[in-house]
């Protein structure tokens, strides 16, 4: 379970910390969100965090699931 949490969690927090930097380079977070700054960044690093995490744990889904051969042709 651990070895599963880090496969997910870690390679999302580095896609997210990146795609982070790309979002807040292009649009200010006073804008977008009545908050103050830090609290944006946090809220985006989040939300960026759970779609990676969730796309992470998709193709770890799609590498680990068994291929089925006696499916149609």
């Amino acid at each position: 379970m651990k070895r599963l949490a880090m496969a997910v969690l870690w390679p999302s927090f580095l896609a997210a910390a990146i795609a982070e930097g790309f979002f807040f380079s292009l649009f200010e977070p006073d804008h977008l969100w009545a908050v103050p700054l830090m609290a944006a960044y946090t809220i985006g690093f989040f939300c960026f965090w759970t779609v990676c995490a969730l796309a992470s744990l998709l193709t770890y889904y799609l590498v680990t699931v068994p291929v089925d051969f006696e499916g149609p042709v």
